[in-house]
Protein backbone atom coordinates (compact mmCIF):
# COMPACT_ATOMS: atom_id res chain seq x y z
CA UNK A 1 0.00 0.00 0.00
CA UNK A 2 1.10 3.42 -0.79
CA UNK A 3 -0.20 5.19 2.77
CA UNK A 4 -1.02 2.39 5.62
CA UNK A 5 -3.31 3.05 8.39
CA UNK A 6 -5.38 5.49 6.50
CA UNK A 7 -8.30 5.42 8.48
CA UNK A 8 -6.57 6.93 11.28
CA UNK A 9 -4.99 9.60 9.20
CA UNK A 10 -7.63 10.77 7.77
CA UNK A 11 -9.69 10.67 11.16
CA UNK A 12 -6.88 13.16 12.62
CA UNK A 13 -6.51 15.06 9.12
CA UNK A 14 -10.42 16.14 9.44
CA UNK A 15 -10.23 17.16 13.45
CA UNK A 16 -7.40 19.21 12.14
CA UNK A 17 -8.18 21.31 9.60
CA UNK A 18 -12.27 20.67 9.97
CA UNK A 19 -12.82 19.23 6.66
CA UNK A 20 -15.09 16.31 6.41
CA UNK A 21 -13.79 13.13 5.92
CA UNK A 22 -15.74 12.27 2.57
CA UNK A 23 -13.99 15.43 1.13
CA UNK A 24 -10.58 13.49 2.67
CA UNK A 25 -11.47 10.04 0.89
CA UNK A 26 -12.18 11.71 -2.19
CA UNK A 27 -9.16 13.92 -2.66
CA UNK A 28 -7.26 9.67 -1.80
CA UNK A 29 -9.12 8.33 -4.46
CA UNK A 30 -8.52 11.15 -6.98
CA UNK A 31 -4.62 10.97 -5.70
CA UNK A 32 -4.12 7.16 -6.54
CA UNK A 33 -6.06 7.33 -9.68
CA UNK A 34 -4.05 9.81 -10.48
CA UNK A 35 -0.38 8.15 -9.60
CA UNK A 36 -1.93 5.05 -11.64
CA UNK A 37 -2.19 7.24 -15.04
CA UNK A 38 1.32 8.41 -14.15
CA UNK A 39 2.50 4.69 -14.10
CA UNK A 40 0.97 2.97 -16.49
CA UNK A 41 -0.83 5.39 -18.87
CA UNK A 42 -4.36 5.98 -19.78
CA UNK A 43 -5.26 3.15 -21.92
CA UNK A 44 -5.82 1.06 -18.76
CA UNK A 45 -9.50 0.77 -16.83
CA UNK A 46 -8.42 1.68 -13.76
CA UNK A 47 -10.68 2.63 -10.31
CA UNK A 48 -10.18 3.62 -7.12
CA UNK A 49 -12.42 2.56 -3.92
CA UNK A 50 -11.90 3.31 0.09
CA UNK A 51 -12.40 0.41 1.89
CA UNK A 52 -13.68 1.08 5.38
CA UNK A 53 -13.82 -2.10 6.66
CA UNK A 54 -9.93 -2.71 5.96
CA UNK A 55 -9.08 1.01 6.71
CA UNK A 56 -7.60 1.29 3.05
CA UNK A 57 -7.38 2.41 -0.37
CA UNK A 58 -8.29 0.07 -3.18
CA UNK A 59 -6.84 0.29 -6.64
CA UNK A 60 -8.67 -2.11 -9.58
CA UNK A 61 -7.55 -2.75 -13.18
CA UNK A 62 -10.82 -3.46 -15.26
CA UNK A 63 -10.84 -6.16 -18.18
CA UNK A 64 -13.37 -7.07 -20.78
CA UNK A 65 -14.32 -10.87 -21.09
CA UNK A 66 -13.61 -11.80 -24.66
CA UNK A 67 -13.15 -15.07 -26.91
CA UNK A 68 -10.39 -14.39 -28.27
CA UNK A 69 -7.67 -11.47 -26.95
CA UNK A 70 -6.31 -8.75 -28.86
CA UNK A 71 -5.12 -6.25 -26.55
CA UNK A 72 -3.40 -8.25 -23.27
CA UNK A 73 -3.99 -4.99 -21.39
CA UNK A 74 -7.23 -4.09 -21.44
CA UNK A 75 -8.81 -8.31 -22.58
CA UNK A 76 -9.15 -11.44 -20.78
CA UNK A 77 -9.99 -15.12 -21.72
CA UNK A 78 -12.85 -16.75 -20.85
CA UNK A 79 -10.84 -19.07 -18.95
CA UNK A 80 -9.18 -16.45 -17.02
CA UNK A 81 -12.58 -14.98 -16.39
CA UNK A 82 -14.22 -18.35 -14.87
CA UNK A 83 -11.90 -17.97 -12.14
CA UNK A 84 -12.29 -14.97 -11.12
CA UNK A 85 -16.39 -15.03 -11.55
CA UNK A 86 -17.87 -18.54 -12.41
CA UNK A 87 -21.19 -16.60 -13.67
CA UNK A 88 -19.46 -14.54 -15.93
CA UNK A 89 -19.97 -14.05 -19.08
CA UNK A 90 -18.70 -13.05 -22.51
CA UNK A 91 -18.51 -8.80 -22.92
CA UNK A 92 -18.49 -8.63 -19.02
CA UNK A 93 -15.98 -6.26 -17.15
CA UNK A 94 -13.81 -7.97 -14.15
CA UNK A 95 -11.61 -5.96 -11.78
CA UNK A 96 -8.44 -7.41 -10.24
CA UNK A 97 -6.82 -5.62 -7.47
CA UNK A 98 -3.36 -3.78 -8.19
CA UNK A 99 -0.21 -3.69 -6.04
CA UNK A 100 0.45 0.19 -5.15
CA UNK A 101 3.57 -0.73 -4.27
CA UNK A 102 4.80 -0.67 -7.69
CA UNK A 103 3.48 2.60 -8.88
CA UNK A 104 7.08 3.83 -8.38
CA UNK A 105 8.52 7.30 -7.55
CA UNK A 106 7.24 9.70 -9.47
CA UNK A 107 3.73 8.65 -9.56
CA UNK A 108 3.88 8.42 -5.43
CA UNK A 109 4.99 12.52 -6.24
CA UNK A 110 2.25 12.60 -8.58
CA UNK A 111 -0.39 11.18 -5.88
CA UNK A 112 1.00 13.68 -2.65
CA UNK A 113 0.59 17.07 -5.35
CA UNK A 114 -2.78 15.89 -5.89
CA UNK A 115 -3.75 15.25 -1.82
CA UNK A 116 -2.37 18.60 -1.11
CA UNK A 117 -4.32 20.48 -3.62
CA UNK A 118 -6.88 18.78 -2.78
CA UNK A 119 -6.50 19.26 0.54
CA UNK A 120 -5.90 23.00 0.44
CA UNK A 121 -9.34 23.34 -2.20
CA UNK A 122 -11.03 21.63 0.75
CA UNK A 123 -9.88 23.51 3.62
CA UNK A 124 -10.92 26.80 1.68
CA UNK A 125 -14.14 25.46 1.20
CA UNK A 126 -14.58 24.64 4.81
CA UNK A 127 -12.88 28.22 5.87
CA UNK A 128 -16.14 30.31 3.09
CA UNK A 129 -18.76 28.54 4.31
CA UNK A 130 -18.13 29.22 7.85
CA UNK A 131 -17.36 33.17 7.27
CA UNK A 132 -20.39 33.14 5.16
CA UNK A 133 -23.04 31.89 7.08
CA UNK A 134 -21.77 34.74 9.60
CA UNK A 135 -21.86 37.88 7.49
CA UNK A 136 -23.64 40.72 9.52
CA UNK A 137 -22.39 39.75 12.42
CA UNK A 138 -19.56 41.51 14.76
CA UNK A 139 -15.99 39.59 14.74
CA UNK A 140 -12.87 40.56 16.67
CA UNK A 141 -9.63 40.21 15.14
CA UNK A 142 -5.61 41.40 15.73
CA UNK A 143 -4.26 44.23 13.72
CA UNK A 144 -1.96 41.66 11.83
CA UNK A 145 0.13 44.64 8.89
CA UNK A 146 -1.04 47.14 6.67
CA UNK A 147 -1.16 46.81 2.95
CA UNK A 148 -1.80 49.98 0.81
CA UNK A 149 -3.90 52.14 3.97
CA UNK A 150 -6.18 48.77 4.25
CA UNK A 151 -6.07 46.77 7.73
CA UNK A 152 -5.26 43.20 7.16
CA UNK A 153 -6.84 41.49 10.34
CA UNK A 154 -5.90 37.93 11.45
CA UNK A 155 -9.18 36.08 12.55
CA UNK A 156 -7.93 33.07 13.52
CA UNK A 157 -8.69 30.43 10.57
CA UNK A 158 -8.25 33.27 7.95
CA UNK A 159 -7.47 36.69 7.24
CA UNK A 160 -9.71 39.85 6.93
CA UNK A 161 -9.39 42.74 4.74
CA UNK A 162 -10.90 46.64 6.41
CA UNK A 163 -10.75 48.34 3.40
CA UNK A 164 -9.64 52.26 3.55
CA UNK A 165 -12.95 53.62 2.56
CA UNK A 166 -14.72 51.00 5.50
CA UNK A 167 -12.23 52.91 8.30
CA UNK A 168 -13.24 55.95 10.79
CA UNK A 169 -11.07 58.49 9.52
CA UNK A 170 -9.89 59.64 13.07
CA UNK A 171 -9.31 56.17 14.75
CA UNK A 172 -5.89 54.62 14.27
CA UNK A 173 -4.26 51.00 15.00
CA UNK A 174 -1.20 49.43 15.35
CA UNK A 175 0.50 46.61 14.83
CA UNK A 176 -0.87 44.12 17.36
CA UNK A 177 -3.89 46.13 18.56
CA UNK A 178 -7.33 44.02 19.11
CA UNK A 179 -10.35 45.12 16.86
CA UNK A 180 -13.85 44.87 16.60
CA UNK A 181 -15.16 45.05 13.09
CA UNK A 182 -18.64 44.40 11.24
CA UNK A 183 -18.25 41.32 8.55
CA UNK A 184 -19.70 43.33 5.79
CA UNK A 185 -19.26 40.48 2.53
CA UNK A 186 -17.54 37.26 2.41
CA UNK A 187 -15.74 36.67 -1.30
CA UNK A 188 -14.29 33.39 -2.35
CA UNK A 189 -12.01 33.82 -4.89
CA UNK A 190 -8.49 32.09 -6.26
CA UNK A 191 -6.64 33.62 -3.56
CA UNK A 192 -9.06 32.00 -1.38
CA UNK A 193 -12.08 33.32 1.18
CA UNK A 194 -11.75 37.18 1.46
CA UNK A 195 -13.62 38.36 4.36
CA UNK A 196 -14.30 42.33 4.16
CA UNK A 197 -14.70 44.02 7.32
CA UNK A 198 -16.51 47.12 7.82
CA UNK A 199 -16.79 49.80 11.30
CA UNK A 200 -18.29 52.80 9.39
CA UNK A 201 -21.40 50.92 8.29
CA UNK A 202 -24.88 51.49 10.00
CA UNK A 203 -25.56 47.90 10.71
CA UNK A 204 -22.39 47.93 12.96
CA UNK A 205 -23.67 50.09 15.39
CA UNK A 206 -26.98 48.14 15.30
CA UNK A 207 -25.09 44.97 16.02
CA UNK A 208 -23.43 46.66 19.05
CA UNK A 209 -26.54 47.66 20.83
CA UNK A 210 -27.78 44.05 19.95
CA UNK A 211 -24.31 42.91 21.59
CA UNK A 212 -24.77 45.44 24.50
CA UNK A 213 -29.13 45.40 24.64
CA UNK A 214 -30.84 42.11 25.91
CA UNK A 215 -33.99 43.43 24.78
CA UNK A 216 -32.65 44.31 21.84
CA UNK A 217 -31.42 40.59 20.91
CA UNK A 218 -34.51 39.14 22.90
CA UNK A 219 -36.90 40.75 20.48
CA UNK A 220 -38.42 43.21 22.85
CA UNK A 221 -36.83 46.45 21.68
CA UNK A 222 -36.70 46.61 17.99
CA UNK A 223 -34.23 48.95 16.43
CA UNK A 224 -36.20 50.49 13.49
CA UNK A 225 -34.02 52.44 11.39
CA UNK A 226 -30.20 54.29 12.30
CA UNK A 227 -28.26 56.85 10.45
CA UNK A 228 -24.61 57.53 11.06
CA UNK A 229 -21.99 60.38 10.34
CA UNK A 230 -18.96 57.44 11.44
CA UNK A 231 -16.94 58.94 14.11
CA UNK A 232 -19.15 62.36 14.77
CA UNK A 233 -22.59 61.56 15.52
CA UNK A 234 -25.29 58.33 15.39
CA UNK A 235 -28.94 58.63 15.56
CA UNK A 236 -31.21 55.07 16.29
CA UNK A 237 -34.95 55.17 16.63
CA UNK A 238 -36.17 52.41 18.59
CA UNK A 239 -39.62 50.89 19.78
CA UNK A 240 -40.80 48.43 22.40
CA UNK A 241 -43.21 45.61 21.70
CA UNK A 242 -44.34 45.66 25.55
CA UNK A 243 -45.88 48.52 26.57
CA UNK A 244 -44.09 48.34 29.91
CA UNK A 245 -40.59 48.83 28.77
CA UNK A 246 -39.13 51.99 28.09
CA UNK A 247 -37.38 51.72 24.66
CA UNK A 248 -35.05 54.11 25.00
CA UNK A 249 -34.21 53.56 28.61
CA UNK A 250 -33.48 50.08 27.98
CA UNK A 251 -30.80 50.81 25.33
CA UNK A 252 -29.04 53.60 27.64
CA UNK A 253 -29.04 51.66 30.34
CA UNK A 254 -28.81 52.25 34.67
CA UNK A 255 -26.80 55.54 34.43
CA UNK A 256 -26.08 55.01 30.60
CA UNK A 257 -23.72 51.97 31.14
CA UNK A 258 -25.56 50.09 27.94
CA UNK A 259 -24.59 53.27 25.50
CA UNK A 260 -21.49 54.36 26.96
CA UNK A 261 -19.96 50.50 25.95
CA UNK A 262 -21.48 51.51 22.52
CA UNK A 263 -19.96 54.61 22.35
CA UNK A 264 -16.42 53.27 24.29
CA UNK A 265 -16.63 50.93 21.18
CA UNK A 266 -16.60 53.57 18.79
CA UNK A 267 -14.18 56.03 20.53
CA UNK A 268 -16.14 58.64 21.15
CA UNK A 269 -18.72 59.35 18.56
CA UNK A 270 -21.79 60.49 19.72
CA UNK A 271 -25.24 58.44 19.89
CA UNK A 272 -28.51 59.70 20.00
CA UNK A 273 -31.39 57.38 20.85
CA UNK A 274 -35.31 58.35 19.81
CA UNK A 275 -38.41 56.93 20.11
CA UNK A 276 -39.83 55.75 16.77
CA UNK A 277 -43.49 56.77 15.96
CA UNK A 278 -45.83 55.76 12.99
CA UNK A 279 -46.92 58.94 12.51
CA UNK A 280 -43.89 60.20 10.32
CA UNK A 281 -44.54 64.03 11.59
CA UNK A 282 -43.90 63.02 15.35
CA UNK A 283 -41.17 60.97 14.50
CA UNK A 284 -39.40 64.02 12.33
CA UNK A 285 -39.82 66.21 15.83
CA UNK A 286 -38.24 63.50 17.88
CA UNK A 287 -35.69 63.45 15.31
CA UNK A 288 -34.91 66.51 15.64
CA UNK A 289 -34.62 66.28 19.10
CA UNK A 290 -33.73 68.65 21.32
CA UNK A 291 -35.19 71.90 18.72
CA UNK A 292 -38.48 72.60 19.81
CA UNK A 293 -40.48 72.19 17.12
CA UNK A 294 -43.49 75.13 16.13
CA UNK A 295 -45.14 73.61 13.12
CA UNK A 296 -45.01 70.97 10.70
CA UNK A 297 -46.12 70.94 7.31
CA UNK A 298 -45.89 67.77 5.07
CA UNK A 299 -45.64 67.11 1.42
CA UNK A 300 -46.72 63.23 1.19
CA UNK A 301 -46.77 63.50 -2.87
CA UNK A 302 -42.63 64.71 -3.00
CA UNK A 303 -42.25 62.77 0.33
CA UNK A 304 -41.08 66.00 2.75
CA UNK A 305 -41.55 67.92 5.44
CA UNK A 306 -41.12 71.84 6.25
CA UNK A 307 -40.63 72.18 9.93
CA UNK A 308 -41.10 75.48 11.38
CA UNK A 309 -38.93 76.27 14.80
CA UNK A 310 -38.59 79.21 17.15
CA UNK A 311 -35.69 81.99 15.86
CA UNK A 312 -33.56 81.40 18.22
CA UNK A 313 -33.65 77.71 18.27
CA UNK A 314 -33.17 77.16 14.43
CA UNK A 315 -29.57 76.82 14.98
CA UNK A 316 -30.02 73.60 17.25
CA UNK A 317 -32.36 72.17 14.85
CA UNK A 318 -29.77 72.74 12.33
CA UNK A 319 -26.73 71.11 14.19
CA UNK A 320 -23.38 72.37 13.85
CA UNK A 321 -22.63 72.29 9.77
CA UNK A 322 -26.44 71.24 9.20
CA UNK A 323 -25.51 67.25 10.62
CA UNK A 324 -28.65 67.01 12.79
CA UNK A 325 -30.50 67.85 10.19
CA UNK A 326 -28.93 65.16 7.84
CA UNK A 327 -29.24 62.48 10.37
CA UNK A 328 -32.79 63.26 10.89
CA UNK A 329 -33.35 63.24 7.32
CA UNK A 330 -31.48 59.84 6.76
CA UNK A 331 -33.39 58.83 9.75
CA UNK A 332 -36.64 59.49 9.12
CA UNK A 333 -36.15 58.85 5.09
CA UNK A 334 -37.62 61.84 4.54
CA UNK A 335 -36.74 65.39 3.11
CA UNK A 336 -36.37 68.43 5.34
CA UNK A 337 -37.10 71.83 5.18
CA UNK A 338 -36.19 73.86 8.28
CA UNK A 339 -37.12 77.36 8.72
CA UNK A 340 -37.86 79.92 11.20
CA UNK A 341 -40.85 81.70 12.27
CA UNK A 342 -39.62 84.90 10.85
CA UNK A 343 -38.73 83.31 7.91
CA UNK A 344 -42.03 81.25 7.66
CA UNK A 345 -44.09 84.12 8.07
CA UNK A 346 -42.56 86.01 5.41
CA UNK A 347 -42.64 83.10 2.76
CA UNK A 348 -46.40 83.10 3.75
CA UNK A 349 -46.88 86.89 3.81
CA UNK A 350 -45.23 86.80 0.08
CA UNK A 351 -47.40 83.99 -1.29
CA UNK A 352 -50.36 85.72 0.20
CA UNK A 353 -49.82 88.57 -1.67
CA UNK A 354 -48.98 87.14 -4.79
CA UNK A 355 -52.44 85.66 -4.31
CA UNK A 356 -54.26 88.90 -4.10
CA UNK A 357 -52.49 90.16 -7.11
CA UNK A 358 -54.24 87.91 -9.36
CA UNK A 359 -57.22 89.54 -11.11
CA UNK A 360 -59.60 86.86 -9.79
CA UNK A 361 -58.74 86.77 -6.63
CA UNK A 362 -60.10 88.99 -3.66
CA UNK A 363 -59.34 88.66 0.08
CA UNK A 364 -61.75 85.72 1.22
CA UNK A 365 -60.65 83.80 -1.89
CA UNK A 366 -57.34 84.18 -1.19
CA UNK A 367 -58.37 82.76 2.16
CA UNK A 368 -59.72 80.18 1.44
CA UNK A 369 -57.38 79.41 -0.92
CA UNK A 370 -54.63 79.27 1.59
CA UNK A 371 -56.89 76.96 3.86
CA UNK A 372 -56.57 74.36 1.31
CA UNK A 373 -52.70 74.33 1.62
CA UNK A 374 -52.31 76.34 -1.45
CA UNK A 375 -50.13 79.46 -0.65
CA UNK A 376 -48.43 80.95 -3.83
CA UNK A 377 -49.12 81.31 -7.35
CA UNK A 378 -46.97 78.78 -8.52
CA UNK A 379 -49.53 76.07 -6.51
CA UNK A 380 -52.58 77.14 -8.17
CA UNK A 381 -50.71 77.04 -11.66
CA UNK A 382 -50.06 73.61 -10.86
CA UNK A 383 -52.88 72.14 -9.41
CA UNK A 384 -55.99 70.56 -11.07
CA UNK A 385 -59.64 71.69 -11.45
CA UNK A 386 -60.47 69.06 -9.13
CA UNK A 387 -58.23 70.19 -6.48
CA UNK A 388 -59.84 73.51 -7.00
CA UNK A 389 -63.35 72.55 -6.93
CA UNK A 390 -62.73 71.45 -3.29
CA UNK A 391 -63.29 75.30 -2.48
CA UNK A 392 -66.68 76.13 -1.70
CA UNK A 393 -69.02 77.99 -4.44
CA UNK A 394 -66.04 77.16 -6.87
CA UNK A 395 -67.37 77.10 -10.35
CA UNK A 396 -65.68 74.63 -13.48
CA UNK A 397 -65.22 77.82 -15.04
CA UNK A 398 -63.76 80.10 -12.47
CA UNK A 399 -61.24 77.31 -11.54
CA UNK A 400 -60.03 76.97 -14.98
CA UNK A 401 -59.85 81.01 -15.34
CA UNK A 402 -57.87 81.11 -11.97
CA UNK A 403 -55.17 78.66 -13.27
CA UNK A 404 -54.93 80.34 -16.23
CA UNK A 405 -54.49 83.44 -14.51
CA UNK A 406 -51.85 81.79 -12.37
CA UNK A 407 -50.15 80.49 -15.19
CA UNK A 408 -49.88 83.94 -17.33
CA UNK A 409 -48.77 85.63 -13.93
CA UNK A 410 -45.63 82.89 -14.06
CA UNK A 411 -45.21 82.76 -17.57
CA UNK A 412 -44.81 86.85 -18.17
CA UNK A 413 -41.40 88.60 -19.14
CA UNK A 414 -39.02 88.38 -15.97
CA UNK A 415 -35.75 89.30 -16.77
CA UNK A 416 -33.26 88.58 -13.72
CA UNK A 417 -31.93 92.09 -11.67
CA UNK A 418 -28.73 91.55 -9.61
CA UNK A 419 -28.61 92.84 -6.13
CA UNK A 420 -25.97 92.69 -3.20
CA UNK A 421 -26.54 92.77 0.61
CA UNK A 422 -27.08 90.69 3.57
CA UNK A 423 -30.26 88.68 3.86
CA UNK A 424 -32.81 90.67 6.43
CA UNK A 425 -34.24 87.50 7.92
CA UNK A 426 -33.08 84.28 9.75
CA UNK A 427 -31.59 81.52 7.12
CA UNK A 428 -33.36 78.34 6.47
CA UNK A 429 -31.72 74.69 6.13
CA UNK A 430 -32.87 72.11 3.55
CA UNK A 431 -32.22 68.42 3.03
CA UNK A 432 -32.69 65.92 0.86
CA UNK A 433 -33.79 62.48 1.61
CA UNK A 434 -30.40 59.84 0.84
CA UNK A 435 -26.77 60.35 2.11
CA UNK A 436 -25.76 63.17 3.78
CA UNK A 437 -24.46 66.33 1.54
CA UNK A 438 -21.40 68.19 2.13
CA UNK A 439 -22.64 72.05 3.41
CA UNK A 440 -21.67 74.65 0.17
CA UNK A 441 -21.97 77.91 -0.95
CA UNK A 442 -24.79 80.31 0.22
CA UNK A 443 -27.00 79.95 -2.81
CA UNK A 444 -28.36 83.59 -4.69
CA UNK A 445 -31.24 85.06 -2.92
CA UNK A 446 -34.27 85.85 -4.96
CA UNK A 447 -35.74 89.45 -5.90
CA UNK A 448 -39.11 89.63 -5.89
CA UNK A 449 -41.64 91.45 -8.42
CA UNK A 450 -43.20 93.74 -5.66
CA UNK A 451 -43.33 97.18 -5.04
CA UNK A 452 -40.10 99.15 -3.20
CA UNK A 453 -39.12 99.31 0.12
CA UNK A 454 -39.12 102.85 1.30
CA UNK A 455 -36.05 104.43 1.58
CA UNK A 456 -35.61 107.16 4.38
CA UNK A 457 -38.47 109.47 4.00
CA UNK A 458 -38.45 109.46 0.14
CA UNK A 459 -41.61 107.94 -1.39
CA UNK A 460 -41.63 104.43 -3.06
CA UNK A 461 -39.45 104.51 -6.41
CA UNK A 462 -41.25 102.09 -9.78
CA UNK A 463 -38.82 99.00 -10.48
CA UNK A 464 -39.49 98.66 -14.25
CA UNK A 465 -38.27 95.55 -16.49
CA UNK A 466 -34.47 96.61 -17.03
CA UNK A 467 -31.60 94.72 -17.13
CA UNK A 468 -29.70 94.76 -13.58
CA UNK A 469 -27.74 97.90 -12.45
CA UNK A 470 -24.12 97.37 -12.56
CA UNK A 471 -22.26 98.07 -9.43
CA UNK A 472 -20.01 100.82 -9.75
CA UNK A 473 -17.35 102.60 -7.22
CA UNK A 474 -19.41 105.56 -6.19
CA UNK A 475 -20.48 105.87 -2.33
CA UNK A 476 -22.91 103.71 -1.56
CA UNK A 477 -26.74 104.57 -1.00
CA UNK A 478 -28.32 103.14 2.45
CA UNK A 479 -31.14 100.98 1.77
CA UNK A 480 -33.62 100.42 4.74
CA UNK A 481 -32.44 96.29 5.93
CA UNK A 482 -29.30 95.81 3.92
CA UNK A 483 -26.79 98.06 1.59
CA UNK A 484 -28.36 99.59 -1.12
CA UNK A 485 -27.44 99.33 -5.05
CA UNK A 486 -24.81 101.35 -6.16
CA UNK A 487 -25.09 102.88 -9.77
CA UNK A 488 -22.58 103.40 -12.18
CA UNK A 489 -23.02 105.88 -15.40
CA UNK A 490 -26.46 104.32 -16.21
CA UNK A 491 -29.04 106.49 -17.41
CA UNK A 492 -31.61 107.55 -15.00
CA UNK A 493 -34.96 105.35 -14.49
CA UNK A 494 -38.34 107.10 -13.91
CA UNK A 495 -39.94 107.12 -10.24
CA UNK A 496 -43.36 107.90 -9.68
CA UNK A 497 -44.38 110.43 -7.38
CA UNK A 498 -41.91 111.79 -6.08
CA UNK A 499 -38.42 112.27 -6.87
CA UNK A 500 -36.12 109.18 -6.16
CA UNK A 501 -32.99 109.27 -3.70
CA UNK A 502 -30.26 110.34 -5.12
CA UNK A 503 -26.33 109.18 -4.58
CA UNK A 504 -23.61 112.22 -4.81
CA UNK A 505 -24.05 113.21 -8.65
CA UNK A 506 -24.85 110.00 -9.87
CA UNK A 507 -28.79 109.53 -11.55
CA UNK A 508 -31.10 107.79 -9.04
CA UNK A 509 -31.14 103.85 -8.16
CA UNK A 510 -33.86 101.79 -8.25
CA UNK A 511 -34.65 100.75 -5.12
CA UNK A 512 -34.75 96.47 -4.99
CA UNK A 513 -36.50 93.94 -2.34
CA UNK A 514 -34.02 91.55 -1.16
CA UNK A 515 -35.22 88.08 -0.19
CA UNK A 516 -34.00 85.96 2.06
CA UNK A 517 -31.53 83.88 0.93
CA UNK A 518 -30.98 80.37 1.67
CA UNK A 519 -28.30 79.73 3.74
CA UNK A 520 -26.59 76.37 4.97
CA UNK A 521 -26.87 75.23 8.44
CA UNK A 522 -25.23 76.83 11.32
CA UNK A 523 -23.73 75.14 14.00
CA UNK A 524 -25.31 73.82 17.26
CA UNK A 525 -23.56 76.68 19.40
CA UNK A 526 -25.55 79.34 18.12
CA UNK A 527 -23.20 80.48 15.63
CA UNK A 528 -24.63 81.14 12.11
CA UNK A 529 -21.71 81.74 9.72
CA UNK A 530 -21.87 84.54 7.29
CA UNK A 531 -22.08 83.35 3.68
CA UNK A 532 -22.07 85.21 0.26
CA UNK A 533 -21.04 88.61 0.65
CA UNK A 534 -21.48 91.75 -1.45
CA UNK A 535 -19.85 90.01 -4.50
CA UNK A 536 -22.67 87.30 -4.83
CA UNK A 537 -25.79 88.45 -7.34
CA UNK A 538 -29.47 87.76 -6.66
CA UNK A 539 -31.26 86.56 -9.48
CA UNK A 540 -35.20 85.89 -9.57
CA UNK A 541 -36.49 82.59 -8.64
CA UNK A 542 -39.08 81.94 -11.58
CA UNK A 543 -38.90 77.95 -10.49
CA UNK A 544 -42.56 77.04 -9.74
CA UNK A 545 -43.23 76.04 -6.27
CA UNK A 546 -43.00 72.35 -6.01
CA UNK A 547 -44.82 72.55 -2.29
CA UNK A 548 -48.46 70.38 -2.62
CA UNK A 549 -51.51 70.53 -0.28
CA UNK A 550 -50.23 70.54 2.47
CA UNK A 551 -51.90 70.12 6.30
CA UNK A 552 -50.00 71.44 9.52
CA UNK A 553 -49.23 69.26 12.61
Amino acid sequence: MLITDIKRVIEQVSRDKGIDSEILIRALEEALKSAARKRFGNRLDIEVKYNEAAGEIEVFQFKEVVEDITDPDTQLSMEEGIVMDPDCEIGDCLGTKMDTTTFGRIAAQSAKQVIIQKMKDAEREAIYNSYVNRKGEIINGIVQRFERHNLIVNLGQTEGVLPVREQVSKEKYRRGDRIRAYILDVRNDTHGPQVILSRTHTDFLISLFRTEVPEVSEGVVSIMTAAREPGIRGKIAVASNDSDIDPVGACVGMKGSRVQNVVQELQGEKIDIISWHVDPAKFVCNALAPAEIVRVVIDEENRSMEVIVPDEKLSVAIGRNGQNVRLASKLTRWRLDVKSESKYSSDMKRGYDSLLSLPEVNIGLADALSGKGLFSVEEIAESSVEELLQIPGMTDEQAEELIRAATTALAGPRKPKKATGDAGEAPSATVQEGPAETVGDVPPATVQETPAETVGEAPPATVQETPAETVGETPPATVQEGPAETVGETPPVPVQEGPAETVGETPPAPAVRVDDGEADAPDSRDEVEERGGNDAPLKKDNTPDDTAAAHEI
